[in-house]
């Protein structure tokens, strides 16, 4: 990067910090603030970076962020897609793919994912790609940030990959595969028909999975609103737990959370995810 853009990018990072008051992204305001809006650790917190690193951001200084980083760092500022896209080009980045794993969160559903912490929840795409994660997902579910390309899309994983499907048990096996196929077929539907992103996924899933490619021939369409399921967690068991589902206006993107099955045990199984932390899944990139 260029001395210029470099400083381009310290100045526009400093200028979307000094907008956003701590209440915005559910931190607690205190009572004596020096300067406006979020301080600089307070960003780098959320971004997931140090704050040594985010200041020489700031400063104008320091090495080209990644890609990522400037997913991490548009989604702790609050960046509407406009603002994420120049964040990307100071950087002299590409510009994600819409649907890829550093894809610009829906601002109202990143801003609810942030006042939802007692419950486990996330923001996925209609293609299943996890682009952000609240603490108690990341415990109930694992952490799906690092995969990349066509792995980053859990239904790619779930034909391709035996061990996504630990996930679930056994016997619900058949009944989440016809769910996912049908799901997929609404949102390639939803699409346009020459959507090179659908294109690809269904495409590599045809052929490298008999099981789907005998699924997708049978052309069942349906979303996935309301779920009950039975989450299989590697300490604390099977957790049956209601999937509600929030779409955003295009329905590109999904605001998913988690809430106890009434008549089980999933209320304490749940109030437990705190305090065991995040699980390991198998293959993800680091």
């Amino acid at each position: 990067m260029g001395s210029v853009k470099h400083a381009e990018l310290g100045a526009f990072l400093r200028s979307r910090r000094e907008r956003i008051r701590p209440a915005d992204v559910g931190l607690p305001s205190g009572p004596r603030r020096r300067v406006p809006g979020l301080r600089r650790d307070e960003v780098a917190q959320l971004a997931g970076a140090s704050v040594d690193y985010y200041n020489e951001l700031e400063r104008g200084a320091g090495s080209q962020p990644s890609e990522q980083m400037l997913a991490a760092l548009a989604r702790a500022l609050r960046l509407t897609a406009d603002e994420r896209d120049h964040l990307y080009h100071l950087a002299n980045r590409p510009v994600p793919v819409r649907g890829s794993a550093a894809s610009h969160v829906h601002p109202g559903m990143l801003d609810l994912l942030t006042r939802l912490t007692s419950t486990p929840a996330q923001v996925i795409t209609d293609l299943h790609v996890t682009l952000v994660q609240n603490p108690l997902a990341v415990a109930l579910l694992g952490d799906h940030s690092g995969f990349r390309g066509a792995r980053a899309s859990f239904v790619h994983r779930w034909f391709t990959e035996p061990d996504a499907r630990r996930l679930y048990p056994r016997a619900d096996h058949a009944v989440q595969s016809r769910a996912f196929v049908a799901d997929l077929r609404a949102a390639a539907a939803r699409r346009n028909a020459k959507d090179a992103e659908v294109r690809s996924l269904v495409g590599a899933l045809l052929d490298g999975s008999a099981e789907f490619a005998a699924l997708w021939a049978e052309h069942d369409v349906a979303f996935r609103r309301d779920d009950r399921k039975r989450i299989v967690h590697p300490a604390l068991g099977v957790i049956e737990v209601n999937c509600l589902n929030l779409f955003s206006e295009d329905g590109r993107q999904r605001l998913l959370w988690f809430t106890p099955a009434v008549g089980t045990d999933s209320a304490e199984l749940l109030g437990l995810l705190s305090v065991i932390g995040t699980q390991e899944l198998p293959g993800t990139v680091r």
